[in-house]
């Protein structure tokens, strides 16, 4: 995949360990946080998916553990 828009991105969470990416230049949307990693679409991209292994909400793996 290439970086075609030339933008930063950051690796965002949210309270339930969902990632996602978010424009650099943005202010983020409420209930989400700066994960630390930030870069061209591909790298934060690439980051996400070798954290996020457990796609299942924290709220459900918890519940599911207890």
């Amino acid at each position: 995949m290439s970086d075609v828009d030339g933008r930063r991105y950051r690796v965002v969470v949210n309270d339930e360990e969902q990632y996602s990416i978010w424009a650099a230049d943005q202010e983020l949307p409420a209930g989400w946080h700066v994960e630390g990693t930030e870069g061209d679409r591909p790298v934060c991209l690439d980051h996400i998916e070798r954290v996020w292994t457990d796609m299942r909400p924290r709220s459900v793996r918890e519940y599911l553990s207890a």
